[in-house]
C-alpha cells in the first residue's frame, strides 16, 4: 500500500505542485489538502493519512497550534515545513518537542525545489515508519524518575566526558534527559543532533531554558568543561583538540558534498575524536534516529574501554541508530529514555 499524505499550506502552489510531484513521481497517495490548520483539523480524521505535511506559518490557525491540537485529538506522524529564518527555526524546534517527527526547509528560490522534494521523500518514508506515540517525549510527571536504575554496567574509570548522538526524535528525547542532570553535574556533555544548518542554535536556546546546566551552541575554541552542555553546530565539522589549557572544540566548514549516509557534524567523528583524547574515561550515548551514524563512534569508545549506552527500542521514535549499536554488540547498557538521565547521574556519582 502506498503511503498516504495530507498537505496543509496556505500556498496553492505548494499544495498543487508538491502534492502532484509526490503523487505522480514517487507513488505517494495524496488524500487531501487544507489551506490552514482549522481546515486540516476538520479533514484529517476523515481521510486518515499516514503522514501530514504541515506548514509553520498560516492564517486562521498556525502550524504549531495545529500540531498541538492534532497530537491531542488525532495523533499522526507530522513533517513541518519551515522557513529558514530565526523565527522559523525556533518554531521548528518547538514543533519537534511537541510531537512533529521532523521538518523540511522551504526553498528560498525555485531552484531549490528539487532538493526540497528529495528531502521530503526520504522523510515521509521515515515518518510513516515512526512510532508517533514517542515523538513528543513523555508526560512531565514521568520525565524525572527518582528511583535509581539497577543492574547497569559501570565505567572502569571515572567518566570525564559524555557524548550524545541523536537524529529523528532527538530534540524531544534531549528534553527528557538534559533537564534531569543537576546543576553540579561534574562531567561535560557534548550533543550531536542531526539537523539542517542554522537550527542547532535554536535547539541550544530552547534546551537552555529548561535545564539547570547551561546549554550552549558550541563555537570554535570553546573549552570543554563540566557544568554545561555543548551542542555541535549543524552544517559544521566538529571535533576535539587537547591543548595545554585543556580540551577545546574545533569547528570548521564542511567542504564538498557529503557522501550518502554521511552527516555534518558526524556522531562518528565526534565520538572517535573524544575516544582519542579521553580514552576509557569517555561515555557514549546513542539515542533515537535514522541510519547508523554513531556506530563507528561507539566502536571507537568501546575499543578505548569507555562506556556505551543505547536507548532501548520501546522508547525510540525511530529505532535505527541505537539498533545498529545494539546489533553490533557495542552497547554496555540498553536503557529506556526516562532512565538515561538518572543512569548518567548514578554513573558520575559512583565514580566521584
Amino acid at each position: 500500500m502506498p503511503v498516504s499524505i495530507f498537505i496543509v499550506d496556505d500556498s496553492p502552489a505548494i499544495r498543487k505542485i508538491i502534492g502532484g510531484i509526490l503523487a505522480r513521481n514517487y507513488g505517494f497517495k495524496l488524500v487531501g489538502t487544507a489551506r490552514n490548520g482549522q481546515e486540516a483539523l476538520e479533514q484529517i480524521p476523515k481521510v486518515k493519512p499516514d503522514v501530514v505535511i504541515l506548514d509553520v506559518e498560516m492564517p486562521v490557525l498556525d502550524g504549531l497550534s495545529t500540531l498541538k491540537r492534532l497530537m491531542r485529538s488525532y495523533p499522526v506522524p507530522v513533517l513541518m515545513l519551515s522557513a529558514h529564518t530565526c523565527e522559523g527555526s525556533s518554531v521548528a524546534i518547538d514543533a519537534l518537542a511537541n510531537g512533529a517527527v521532523d521538518f523540511v526547509l522551504k526553498p528560498t528560490q525555485s531552484t531549490g525545489l528539487n532538493a526540497m522534494v528529495d528531502e521530503l521523500v526520504a522523510k515521509i518514508e521515515a515518518a510513516a515508519a515512526a512510532d508517533i506515540s514517542k515523538a513528543a517525549g513523555l508526560p512531565p510527571e514521568k520525565k524525572l524518575r527518582r528511583d535509581k536504575p539497577a543492574g547497569i554496567v559501570l565505567p572502569r574509570q571515572r567518566v570525564q566526558l559524555i557524548v550524545i548522538g541523536c537524529s529523528t526524535g532527538g530534540p524531544a528525547a534531549l528534553r527528557v534527559i538534559l533537564p534531569s542532570l543537576p546543576p553540579d553535574f561534574k562531567v561535560p556533555v557534548l550533543v550531536v543532533q542531526h539537523m539542517p544548518a542554522g537550527f542547532t542554535a535554536s535547539l541550544a536556546e530552547n534546551l537552555d531554558a529548561r535545564c539547570a546546566l547551561r546549554v550552549k551552541h558550541a563555537a570554535d575554541g570553546d573549552m570543554v568543561k563540566w557544568g554545561g552542555v555543548l551542542i555541535a553546530p549543524s552544517g559544521k565539522r566538529f571535533a576535539l583538540q587537547r591543548k595545554t589549557s585543556g580540551v577545546h572544540c574545533v569547528v570548521r566548514e564542511c567542504r564538498g558534498p557529503l557522501k550518502p549516509g554521511s552527516f555534518c557534524p558526524s556522531v562518528d567523528e565526534v565520538m572517535t575524536s573524544a575516544a582519542e583524547i579521553y580514552g576509557s574515561q569517555t561515555c557514549g550515548v546513542v539515542l533515537t534516529g535514522m541510519g547508523r551514524d554513531g556506530l563507528e563512534g561507539m566502536r571507537a569508545i568501546k575499543a578505548a574501554n569507555g562506556l556505551t549506552i543505547a536507548q532501548d527500542e520501546s522508547t525510540c521514535v525511530v529505532y535505527g541508530m541505537p539498533k545498529a549499536v545494539v546489533d553490533a554488540g557495542l552497547a554496555d547498557n540498553v536503557i529506556p529514555l526516562p532512565q538515561i538521565g538518572p543512569t548518567l547521574v548514578q554513573i558520575v556519582e559512583k565514580m566521584l
